[in-house]
C-alpha cells in the first residue's frame, strides 16, 4: 500500500488528524549539540500551538491575484512514499521536479516530518527532531541566513554537521542521530545524509516555514515566499 508524504512514522501510529504523539519520553544523546534531557515532548494545546493559532504562519495565497508575488508559491506534486517513515530513515527524489526552481523548506512538528519543494515539487522528506518544552522549536517563516557544512556549536561544543541557520539565537536545521525519544534545544535535527542533501539545494534566503499541525496540499499556495 502507497502512503502519501508524512502520513506516518514508524512505531508512531497514524499521525494525520492526531497530531503530535502523546508522552513521547525525551532523553538525552551524549555528543549531540541539540540533546537534552526533558520529561515530556511538547503536546497539542501547548503554547506552540496557541501561539501558531494567534498568527498562522501557513497563509493560503488570495484568490484574487494580480500579480505574480500575490499568487505565492503553489504545491504542486508530492512523493509517495511506500510504508511508514522511521526515524533515521528518510527519502529523497528529484525524478518528478524540474532542475531548477525556488526551493521552499516545510517543517510540520505535529507531524514530526520536515518536506523539501523545488518549484512546487516535493523532492525530500524526513522525519525530524524538534525541541523540548523547556527549549521549544519557533514557528513562523525564517530565512537561511548562514550555511556551515562542519559547524561547531559555540554554546555547546559539539558538531551541528551542515548546519543551516534560521535564528539569531542558535535554532538550525542540522545533521543529527534522528532516534525515537530524543528531543533538542529547539534546533531541526535530520539525518545527517538527509542534511548533505539539503545542504547543497539551499541558498542564503531561502525560506523555511515551521508549523505545529498546519498542513498544505497540492493546488495550495503559500502566501509571502
Amino acid at each position: 500500500m502507497k502512503w502519501p508524504k508524512a502520513r506516518q512514522v514508524a512505531g508512531g501510529g497514524m499521525l494525520v488528524g492526531i497530531g503530535a504523539l502523546v508522552g513521547a519520553m525525551i532523553t538525552s544523546a551524549p555528543g549531540d549539540a541539540a540533546m537534552q534531557p526533558v520529561a515530556r515532548a511538547a503536546l497539542p494545546g501547548t503554547q506552540a500551538q496557541a501561539a501558531e493559532a494567534a498568527t498562522p504562519v501557513l497563509a493560503k495565497a488570495d484568490s484574487a491575484i494580480t500579480t505574480p508575488e500575490q499568487a505565492g508559491y503553489a504545491i504542486k506534486s508530492v512523493m509517495t512514499i511506500d510504508g511508514p517513515l522511521g526515524h533515521g530513515n528518510y527519502y529523497w527524489d528529484e525524478s518528478n521536479a524540474p532542475a531548477t526552481g525556488p526551493l521552499l523548506i516545510t517543517v510540520d512538528l505535529a507531524a514530526q516530518t520536515l518536506s523539501v519543494f523545488r518549484d512546487g515539487h516535493e523532492i525530500g522528506v524526513a522525519v525530524i527532531l524538534y525541541g523540548t518544552p523547556e527549549k521549544p522549536t519557533p514557528l513562523g517563516a525564517f530565512p537561511i541566513t548562514q550555511k556551515d557544512a562542519d559547524h561547531v556549536s559555540n554554546l555547546y561544543d559539539a558538531p551541528m554537521p551542515y548546519m543551516m541557520r534560521l535564528t539569531n539565537d542558535g535554532v538550525a536545521i542540522h545533521g543529527s542521530d534522528v532516534e525515537w525519544g530524543y528531543g533538542t534545544r529547539g534546533c531541526i535535527g535530520v539525518p545527517t545524509a538527509f542534511a548533505k542533501l539539503l545542504f547543497e539545494q539551499v541558498k542564503l534566503g531561502d525560506v523555511v516555514i515551521i508549523t505545529n499541525g498546519q498542513r498544505i496540499n497540492v493546488g495550495d499556495a503559500v502566501a509571502g515566499v
